[in-house]
């Protein structure tokens, strides 16, 4: 099961290699890290996607909690959050393809940020779904190179 974990953690050197290795020395895979500072200069939200049974992600909280520099910790359950996702991804796209590819890139509001010859660059936001969904036809074009941010998460509440 996919559980998303929000880390809101003091700004400090060193702060992410603890997090990291807290899960790899536990034997637990991180599918998506993103951190970023917040409103406040001396803070960062980590936003953690991890799988793992009820007892895991349990285990997974109280250790995070432990961490010197972590401030607070918070699962987010299904429907109590809201979440996006980036993704920028290069298609091949020809004469015969350009139009077709810019319609499907239109009707996800995605946004052409390059245009080469034979590429066009797409940035795609939303969620995990959409984005997949999106990824999911372009692979008809060939898909040539892409990069995701990984979730975003803020709770609902």
């Amino acid at each position: 099961m996919r559980h998303t974990i929000s880390v809101l953690v003091e700004n400090k050197f060193g702060v992410l290699t603890r997090v990291a290795g807290l899960f790899s020395g536990r034997g637990y895979n991180i599918d998506t890290l993103n951190v970023a500072p917040t409103q406040t200069p001396n803070t960062s939200l980590m936003t953690i996607v991890t799988r793992g049974d009820d007892s895991t992600l349990e285990q997974i909280i109280k250790q995070l909690n432990k961490l010197v520099d972590v401030l607070k910790v918070e699962d987010f359950r299904e429907n109590e959050y809201v979440d996006r996702e980036l993704v920028m991804v290069k298609v091949g796209a020809d004469s015969a393809s350009r139009a077709e590819v810019m319609q499907i890139a239109d009707i996800f509001r995605g946004k052409i940020v390059d245009i080469q010859p034979n590429t066009l660059t797409i940035e795609i936001t939303g969620d995990e779904g959409k984005v997949e969904k999106f990824l999911e036809l372009m692979t008809t074009f060939g898909l040539i190179d892409l990069t995701r941010t990984g979730k975003v998460a803020l709770p609902r509440k």
